[in-house]
């Protein structure tokens, strides 16, 4: 009993100044005039008629029902709650609420969603969205955090103390005090808890003054004082005047009392819909009393979930949810005669007018964007001590390891050999170091920036050239570091002109590396699938490398490969670099008595350092491009909700 009460005081002296509106001020630069006010929102009731979702198996044709004849309200000042069992419908539904239902092929959205009586268009409106995974820079702070938020998506009139003082007020609201000046943190770096992170979520989207909250299951993997926390939270904006939407699988009792309403849905229908604290009796005048003292959201879920341990008691449950779906329906006819537009009778009511609001572009110039990306971008890259500590220390374990093992290679015929192979194990070492940090990395990464693209915060180019310029001096960093140590171990050419080539070239193709990690990281959906396809497009890359295979041997329709392996032109560079007038001890005429003569046996007799450097150089810029355009293409589509004349009008459309 101590811990919930803990939990409630916790979450209430956080945010109570939200539950007080007189209270509250508006944020105002003293300098500028602009006003920057939390409560500035509109408060509206959201609105869903005959929403369906029908999946259609493209081979067999079978089509799988979804949601099925939904139909529901939202109203400032409540806190919704949708509810079921996994496989119910409720994401599938709040995502279709937000517009966030992902576009899938075979996938058909039908049905109707108003805000304040006006027909939601495809285009953004002012609304947030709290999705299940919290992601976050990890090495950025709360407070830094949200300030970047507002800094990108603030007017650029309003001054750096408003924006200071918008921070404040949102930290104090979301009882964030103790916590903000906590790195956020990941699985390398301890940070935030998994409530502070998903309040710091509500604070990012609460920037953007959102009429419409919508929350994905929010309580997912918190412990239970964390979970009351949020909703609290949730409830506490519920009563500043936000609409509020959350789904949630079963929650404890004392959570299930801060609901306002309650939509209960099994395999897609809804069963119940109404006040939530009248859902329990619904059910008991359907003939379902529910034991003493149970809770009654565990006794709900109970009742509308599908019972699979034997045929008999999938068919009794399929029949009790089946009569509670009739139920609810008969219900809500009942208590409002013209519900028979909202469960399917008439379906060509017209609902027109603008969208809520126009999509949202950057407030801030690109310049703007630039200077702030960087400066978030530094902070990671440096801050990242784990991640660097690592790549330090594989770059002088390698080479240690490389320099033991080509420990003064010398300039015998048996030498040639090994200083080829110690150019190409240097080249490789540096590629596969560079991509898998990428690979690693990039895919979250991604997911940050399309989330904050969605509200218009930032331009992909300036994000982009912050990134490459943040990374740049740290990522040339563990070459260098390789290249100095494993350099004299081995007695490469003494030249300090040889050696900074040596240096140069491994840098560069360190960063080409990366850009190619960044490329797949672009086109992957996640880091699994990334990590899977970098190293295979890298192990090509090695056997076109030009150690392994001549390039006089390639087959002809593949001699294209080479020419796109970052290996291969690194490889090339190094080996001329080192080669290039050096004289061998030649026993026999057939022994290669210089490097020259060397080089011309694996097909480098004609290049260049300069002329390899350049073709790496090509490399680096396709894939930046690459990557670029990929960023600016692979934004998340959703799927288009076909409105309920269209379908009238045109039928089988």
């Amino acid at each position: 009993m101590f811990v919930p009460c803990v939990a409630m005081a916790g979450a209430v002296a956080g945010i109570k100044v939200l539950k007080d509106r007189k209270t509250r001020k508006a944020l105002n630069s003293s300098s500028s005039g602009v006003t920057v006010d939390l409560d500035s929102f509109k408060p509206v009731t959201l609105n869903w008629r005959n929403i369906s979702s029908k999946l259609q198996n493209k081979r067999t044709k079978e089509v799988k029902t979804i949601l099925e004849k939904v139909s529901g309200e939202a109203a400032p000042g409540r806190l919704v709650a949708i509810m079921g069992a996994s496989g119910s419908g409720k994401t599938s539904l709040l995502n279709v609420l937000s517009g966030k239902t992902p576009k899938t092929q075979g996938l058909r959205l039908t049905g109707a969603v108003t805000v304040n009586g006006v027909r939601l268009a495809r285009s953004k409106h002012r609304q947030a969205y709290v999705r299940q995974e919290d992601v976050f820079y990890s090495q950025l702070t709360a407070r830094e955090t949200l300030m970047m938020e507002a800094t990108l998506r603030l007017p650029k009139e309003t001054s750096a103390e408003s924006k200071k003082q918008l921070v404040d007020e949102l930290i104090q609201r979301l009882a964030l005090e103790s916590c903000a000046d906590t790195v956020v943190g990941d699985k390398k770096t301890r940070g935030l808890s998994g409530g502070e992170k998903k309040r710091l979520s509500l604070g990012c989207e609460l920037i953007g003054s959102p009429s419409l909250i919508f929350a994905d299951e929010p309580t997912t993997g918190l412990d239970s004082f964390q979970a009351e926390k949020v909703m609290a939270t949730l409830k506490a904006l519920a009563e500043s005047g936000h609409t509020v939407v959350c789904t949630i699988h079963q929650p404890r009792g004392s959570i299930f009392r801060m609901f306002d309403d309650l939509m209960l849905m099994s395999r897609g229908q809804v069963v119940y819909s109404g006040p939530a604290n009248g859902a329990v009796d619904a059910f008991v005048s359907a003939g379902l009393k529910p034991p003493e003292g149970e809770n009654p959201a565990e006794y709900l879920i109970d009742q509308i979930a599908l019972d699979t341990s034997s045929a008999e008691a999938l068919r009794a449950s399929e029949e009790r949810v089946a009569r509670l779906v009739d139920l609810q329906r008969q219900a809500r006819l009942s208590r409002d005669p013209s519900a028979a537009a909202m469960s399917g009778a008439d379906s060509s009511g017209s609902f027109s007018g603008p969208p809520l609001l126009e999509s949202p572009s950057p407030r801030s110039s690109l310049w703007a964007q630039f200077r702030m990306l960087f400066k978030r971008a530094w902070r990671q890259v440096t801050r990242d001590k784990a991640t660097n500590i690592a790549r330090l220390s594989s770059s002088i374990g390698s080479a240690i390891i490389f320099g033991t093992i080509f420990f003064r290679v010398g300039k015998s015929q048996a030498a040639i050999q090994s200083r080829m192979g110690l150019m190409q194990v240097a080249a490789i070492n540096c590629a596969m170091s560079s991509l898998v940090k990428t690979l690693n990395l990039f895919p979250k990464e991604r997911m940050i920036v399309q989330r904050e693209q969605e509200k218009g915060s930032y331009k992909t180019t300036p994000y982009f050239l912050a990134k490459l310029a943040a990374e740049l001096p740290v990522g040339s960093l563990f070459p260098l570091v390789f290249g100095s140590i494993m350099y004299p171990l081995t007695g490469l050419n003494p030249s300090w002109r040889r050696f900074a080539r040596f240096s140069g070239i491994l840098v560069l193709e360190s960063f080409t590396s990366q850009a190619l990690g960044l490329s797949v990281g672009a086109m992957a959906p996640n880091s699994d699938v990334a990590m899977a396809l970098g190293p295979m497009v890298m192990v090509i890359f090695i056997v076109f490398g030009g150690y392994y295979v001549n390039s006089e041997t390639i087959p002809r329709p593949l001699r294209w490969l080479p020419y796109c392996s970052l290996i291969k032109w690194a490889f090339e560079a190094l080996t001329i670099n080192d080669f290039r007038g050096l004289a061998f001890e030649a026993r026999c005429p057939t022994d290669a008595a210089d490097g020259d003569q060397a080089l011309a046996r694996i097909g480098f007799a004609e290049g260049s350092v300069a002329g390899a450097v350049a073709g790496e150089a090509k490399v680096l810029g396709f894939y930046y491009l690459a990557t670029l355009l990929l960023l600016k293409r692979n934004k998340a589509k959703y799927a288009p909700l076909i409105e309920e004349e269209t379908v009238s009008e045109n039928g089988s459309k």
